[in-house]
């Protein structure tokens, strides 16, 4: 059994180094990216939706050369269980989500998606061996054709130095970064000089 390129194993290991455990949902993911690139045109360049932030943008991430960071995988919170890869100019494309209509002949497999026992009631083991067994057989997939400008990253633009902070920003969002008019999920408690921390 493959997943993409890899073996099974193989993939389970590269889950552990790259998204630091074993995760059920990137297991399911990575079956969802290899039935995703199965069904598109071979050779041509595609970029990816995730409609979660949970597990899918890893197994996107390890298993094509859609990243964030590249600006070719777009992470879209419909909190639905789905990757989507589409054709760059064209937007058509295939849609693959985990299909609740199939999860009644793997109930430990449904009970952990559906959040039915919490994770200390759950049978890790069985889980995982009931993913393994089920892999395509739990997805559901669809054509689709993505309207590209809703989920294109936009260019950073014109940049600015912040009058407040003096760090670069991106002038739209208007006189100061959008750290200093208060956007933050952090407060600064001191400056460091990287130099002197790290001789």
């Amino acid at each position: 059994m493959n997943i993409c390129t890899y073996s099974y194993d193989e993939y389970l290991h590269l889950i552990k180094t790259f998204h630091g455990s074993l995760a059920p949902g990137l297991i399911i993911g990575g079956f969802i990216v290899d039935l995703a690139l199965q069904n598109l045109p071979e050779g041509e360049l595609f970029d990816a939706i995730c409609e979660t932030p949970i597990c899918l943008p890893d197994a996107v991430q390890i298993l094509t050369p859609c990243t964030i960071g590249n600006g070719w995988l777009a992470v879209l919170d419909s909190g639905r269980f789905a990757v989507t890869l589409y054709e760059k100019d064209s937007g058509e494309g295939v849609r693959v989500y985990l299909d609740t209509k199939k999860l009644e002949k793997w109930p430990e497999v449904r009970d952990w998606y559906l959040k039915r026992k919490k994770k200390e009631g759950q049978d890790f083991d069985l889980l995982m061996s009931q993913i393994k067994e089920a892999g395509h057989n739990l997805l559901g997939m669809q054509r689709v054709k993505v309207d590209t400008e809703k989920v294109r990253r936009k260019k950073l633009g014109p940049v600015g130095i912040c009058p407040l902070c003096g760090e670069a920003y991106p002038s739209r969002d208007g006189d100061w970064c959008r750290n200093c008019a208060g956007d933050t999920p952090y407060t600064n408690i001191s400056s460091l000089d990287p130099e002197k921390e790290n001789p």
